[in-house]
């Protein structure tokens, strides 16, 4: 049952590999989500950074910040990336039906630039 689930699962590129010099690099809001169930999962790839990124996340019905809503990941917010944490790979994981059909990586970069790329996966719905 799991396998057969896992196999429909759905992987969206939402950014592709950049060095992101300042925060509006680093932000971007998804394609539309597709109509999914269960975990809605993104994943962010952080290379090499010389300074700081914080990680924030808002959906909304649009890929547009006017009415956006701020939405924490489940088991909470990603710890702050410095030098010492970089290098790594990132899950923040939301239930579907939280997301309003949009959802936006905000990376608020301290100090540039920080090389990123970023994903999102989905299970459709209905998968059986």
């Amino acid at each position: 049952m799991l396998n057969h689930v896992l196999e429909s699962a759905t992987v969206t590129k939402i950014a592709a590999s950049v060095s992101a010099a300042a925060t509006a690099n680093a932000s971007i809001w998804s394609p539309a989500i597709p109509p999914s169930e269960g975990i809605v999962l993104l994943v962010l790839s952080v290379g090499i950074i010389t300074g700081t990124l914080d990680f924030t996340f808002t959906t909304n019905t649009a890929a547009s910040d006017s009415g956006a809503s701020a939405i924490v990941p489940i088991g909470g917010t990603i710890a702050q990336i410095t030098t010492s944490n970089d290098d790594a790979v990132y899950v923040a994981a939301f239930p579907a039906t939280a997301l309003r059909g949009f959802v936006k990586v905000v990376g608020t970069i301290g100090t540039g630039p920080a090389l990123i790329s970023y994903s999102m996966i989905t299970i459709p719905k209905y998968a059986s």
